[in-house]
């Protein structure tokens, strides 16, 4: 689900480590002490690689925190799915295709690691990865893939590309994934643009390998799009919006809510029956996450499009208070920004995630909108640093989120086309999420909310109250 590549944000999935790390520094600047111990770190490398090792954005940072601490070492990972006629896609052209993508963006020809226990980006060869996933009998290509992407190593390639299909369909499966850590909203329709051009144009001249010169530029472009962001969250972690944050967020608590499976305190209602809402849900119930979805048609426009986020702050917001009761504020979190305006277009990281604080009683359209406003004013502040805010007024919540909300503009993503044929974009259930409930909102033509959730937090009957809440927040 969406929820993750634009994510979902990493600290969410280790929420105490994430507290620690904001609270239990004593350094007022994150960002700052990251860049002095970096280039210690460089300076004192007897590595002669030293000029091919890059610093990290402060999403970048969270990520691989993320990872050391999983008991796996598993990344969070993006995947995009498109679905193709069977015999449409040839893994070996996809792969050279796959490879040059790779070979010009340095955060796929790149290992995240550390240097002297920094974080750091090491460039080395591109690679990339294109496997065909066997299905087993009676077995589906969505859950071929979905044991692939769970099962997937911590070592290996940034980008993946696993195609699968079954003996029931006419279509073939193909999941675009990527480590997180290499990739944001933006860098999607870099890499969507890129496969569709290298596969077109492949021929052994057609792109050609890029020259040392061409790999220097692109190092240089990424590296200058990687200081300007940690020059700008350097910048964003100021006494105001030290302040800004403390005030907004000194009412988290990170209490538990209600017990996993009740609406609001009481036993749920029954699912919802509205033919228009599509059930993504495993069949097992009550294991792994569930999923539903409905298009609303058309999307917004003009003016309504200005204000569709602060709409759907307010619905998850219903819906939220629904899944967990109304005893707490509720700290829901969503991805923001992107490169800075002077910065080049690079594939990379560069979200921010903020947070909503979805207190419980009604509040105007028009007083969430302005409270909205004033938090993007803030917005560069590193989700670090805005945790460090909130427990030094007094909050204690160590950084774990509730939900989390994304938002993703198709018309910024050019399709996926291979063999003259457009991939038809689906969505798989079941993948894990970051948070007890992840809402995401695809504007295209339409409007296509998604609402995934944990079994082991919430029952089926639960979530469909809660989408029901959502879809009717968002229609008044």
């Amino acid at each position: 689900m969406p929820a993750s590549r634009t994510t979902a944000n990493p600290a969410a999935a280790n929420p105490a480590a994430a507290g620690r790390t904001a609270a239990g520094r004593s350094t007022a600047n994150l960002t700052t002490a990251y860049l002095t111990r970096y280039r210690s770190a460089v300076a004192s490398s007897t590595d002669p690689a030293g000029p091919a090792v890059l610093p990290v954005t402060g999403a970048q940072r969270r990520f691989l925190l993320a990872r050391r601490l999983d008991p796996q070492g598993r990344p969070d990972v993006v995947p995009l799915f498109f679905a193709f006629p069977r015999g449409t896609v040839d893994p070996a052209r996809l792969h050279r295709a796959a490879l040059r993508i790779a070979a010009r963006h340095p955060a796929l020809r790149g290992t995240f690691t550390t240097l002297r226990g920094t974080p750091v980006l090491r460039l080395g060869q591109p690679s990339a990865e294109v496997r065909e996933v066997p299905v087993p009998p009676g077995g589906t290509a969505d859950e071929a893939l979905r044991r692939a992407l769970l099962g997937w190593p911590a070592e290996g390639p940034a980008l993946r590309l696993l195609l699968a299909h079954d003996a029931e369909h006419d279509e073939e499966l193909l999941a675009v994934a990527l480590d997180h850590a290499a990739c944001d909203e933006q860098s999607l329709g870099i890499v969507t643009a890129g496969l569709t051009l290298a596969y077109r144009e492949d021929a052994p001249d057609a792109l050609g390998d890029p020259g040392p010169q061409a790999l220097e530029e692109a190092a240089a472009a990424y590296r200058e799009a990687v200081e300007l962001q940690l020059a700008a969250e350097a910048a964003a972690a100021s006494p105001a919006a030290h302040a800004h944050w403390a005030a907004r967020l000194s009412g988290l608590t990170g209490a538990p809510g209600t017990e996993p499976g009740t609406v609001g305190g009481e036993h749920p209602t029954d699912p919802t029956t509205d033919p228009t809402t599509t059930q993504l849900t495993d069949p097992a119930a009550g294991q792994g996450t569930g999923m539903l979805s409905r298009r609303l048609s058309p999307a917004a426009e003009g003016a309504g499009r200005r204000i569709a986020f602060p709409a759907l702050l307010d619905a998850v917001t219903s819906a939220a208070h629904r899944l967990f009761g109304s005893q707490r504020a509720l700290a829901l979190g969503y991805p923001w920004g992107g490169r800075p305006a002077a910065a080049p277009q690079v594939l990379g990281c560069f979200l921010n995630t903020l947070v909503h604080p979805a207190t419980p009683g009604p509040a105007t359209p028009d007083e969430l909108s302005a409270a909205w406003w004033d938090d993007l004013d803030h917005a560069d502040m590193p989700f670090d640093e805005v945790v460090h805010a909130a427990r030094s007024a007094g909050a204690q919540w160590t950084g774990t989120l509730d939900g989390l909300l994304t938002f993703e503009d198709l018309h910024r993503r050019p399709p996926l086309v291979l063999g003259g044929t457009e991939g038809r974009e689906t969505h798989l259930a079941g993948r894990p999420i970051a948070a007890p409930f992840a809402v995401s909102a695809s504007h295209g033509e339409d409007l296509l909310i998604r609402l995934a959730w944990d079994r082991t937090h919430f029952t089926d009957a639960a979530a469909h109250t809660a989408f029901d809440t959502l879809l009717h927040t968002l229609r008044s």
